[in-house]
């Protein structure tokens, strides 16, 4: 059976323990499979072989038919942020604490095997795009996987803003922020911040309010394709931060507006066959095993 995938790049955040054994191991066994690897510009700094192909990790998605993450939930994340306009399918090797992105497990490379012939479950994630507008000028972009968070400047204080959505007004909070999260980022800041898990197939997204001033203040979860204005109030004395994926705090000063809907371009996530997203759950998040009766 011919491969589906020709050319591989490969991507790590080497400062993770165990992340560069695991790159090396991951490498000889593509190299015996006879392919193509390429491997991100920084990641191969660590591995210090010269015979090895490199590529900045802004071209991997250009030249690569499958790009293989070795680390956690965060290191796909910013692999993503590289790659996601480019749309090429993303593997994930776990070496993180969660690994709700990440399936394989680094003792398990042969699954990869499987995989490059062909035989793996495709996931099309959305992100979400960001975008701060003040006085009619765009100050700040960016593209978030997990969520998009406004969050207090260096200091904690309540901050003071309102939510549209679809220009209908939907309330005004004052509360440390606010969480807006896709299914996938459900799993993440999202639920530390008691939103709802949403299972990744759901055309939906989740508002959480952090500690807000009221207790009737409750996530709420609406259509996935609706567009999502927050309205810094200009009574702020501090300008808050917009948070996408834990990176990129831009300043959303007072009077601002930000507007938040999906992303046109997905993350295309690559699963083995097997692969069982309540299964993942009971494991990550160590929830009750099946009663044996």
């Amino acid at each position: 059976m011919t491969s589906a995938f020709h050319t591989i790049g490969i991507y790590g955040r080497v400062r993770n323990p165990g992340v560069k054994e695991t790159l090396r191991t991951l490498v000889d066994y593509l190299l015996q499979l006879k392919h193509t690897i390429l491997i991100d510009a920084e990641t191969a700094e660590a591995l210090s072989d010269p015979s090895l192909k490199t590529i900045p990790r802004d071209q991997l998605g250009k030249v690569c038919d499958l790009l293989i993450v070795v680390g956690g939930d965060g290191s796909l994340l910013h692999a993503v942020h590289a790659i996601v306009n480019d749309e090429i399918p993303v593997l994930g090797i776990n070496r993180g604490s969660l690994g709700f992105l990440t399936d394989i497990h680094p003792t398990e490379l042969e699954k990869i095997s499987a995989i490059l012939q062909g035989n793996y479950e495709l996931e099309k994630r959305f992100l979400l795009s960001s975008t701060i507008e003040h006085h009619n000028q765009v100050i700040g972009r960016d593209d978030a996987l997990n969520e998009v968070a406004i969050i207090p400047d260096a200091i904690p204080h309540m901050i003071e803003f309102e939510i549209y959505i679809n220009d209908q007004f939907v309330c005004s909070q004052d509360s440390d922020g606010l969480i807006i999260a896709t299914p996938t980022g459900s799993t993440a800041y999202a639920l530390s911040g008691g939103g709802p898990i949403l299972h990744p197939h759901l055309d939906a997204i989740v508002m959480v309010p952090m500690f807000p001033h009221t207790l009737t203040s409750r996530p709420i979860v609406v259509e996935g394709n609706v567009n999502i204005s927050i309205m810094i109030s200009p009574n702020n004395t501090t300008s808050p931060r917009l948070s996408c994926d834990g990176r990129a705090y831009l300043p959303a000063p007072p009077g601002c507006r930000i507007s938040i809907s999906k992303k046109e371009k997905r993350l295309h996530l690559i699963h083995p066959r097997n692969y069982n997203y309540y299964k993942a759950l009971r494991s990550k998040l160590h929830w009750g095993k099946k009663l044996q009766c």
